[in-house]
């Protein structure tokens, strides 16, 4: 369909008004909220994606996208409802308890929403109990967590651990990405799955849930 050909273009370019202006007209051209969502949204988010892990565009770009992409999300999501559309997955997210940067954070929770996910973000500083209780009251089937200093990067284990007490390690996978870790310290801490950088991450997320 063209307009949402045009919905994903300028997604791509990082105009948010265009973006915002053509998704008006797909929903008054009574194009499904779905619809709008896969072949417009997120279709160039995946473009966006791609291009950023290829390192052919940089943070800036991508940040401009995902900023045009809210601002179509915001317009669609009350359809949502109406249609019951539901998301591909639910996955809380957070930089641990003690460490402050969430810059990487938020760029895999943007990409993560263009990839059709219902992401609850908990910000930073998040103390293990936080992340846990969160995913279980609202029924998350991943936990992401973040770290940039390698004294927090511990706080992984303690979120692991706690799963693992709750006996929820099986129904709640986790995920973790930062500078000092690394796919050997995810095995040794018992996380599911280790990113290295946000594009990755939600590819290794469609699969763990």
């Amino acid at each position: 369909m063209k307009i949402l050909k045009q919905v994903a273009e300028y997604l791509e370019k990082g105009d948010r008004e265009r973006v915002y202006e053509l998704t008006r007209q797909a929903i008054e051209q009574n194009v499904s909220a779905r619809q709008i969502l896969d072949e417009g949204l997120i279709a160039g988010m995946k473009v966006v994606g791609d291009r950023f892990r290829k390192h052919e565009i940089f943070l800036p770009e991508v940040l401009m996208a995902a900023r045009a992409m809210n601002a179509g999300m915001d317009l669609i999501k009350p359809l949502f409802i109406k249609e019951g559309v539901t998301a591909i997955g639910k996955i809380v997210i957070g930089t641990v308890y003690g460490d402050l940067h969430d810059l990487g954070k938020n760029l895999a929770g943007v990409m993560l929403k263009g990839a059709g996910f219902d992401v609850i973000d908990l910000g930073n500083n998040v103390p293990a109990q936080k992340f846990v209780e969160t995913a279980e009251k609202e029924n998350a089937t991943v936990i992401g967590m973040s770290a940039l200093l390698t004294t927090t990067m511990m706080e992984m284990k303690n979120v692991t651990n706690l799963l693992k007490d709750k006996g929820l390690d099986k129904s709640i996978k986790t995920i973790i990405g930062g500078a000092p870790v690394s796919e050997e310290y995810a095995k040794s801490i018992g996380a599911d799955a280790y990113a290295y950088d946000a594009a990755s991450g939600v590819e290794l997320v469609k699969q763990l849930v």
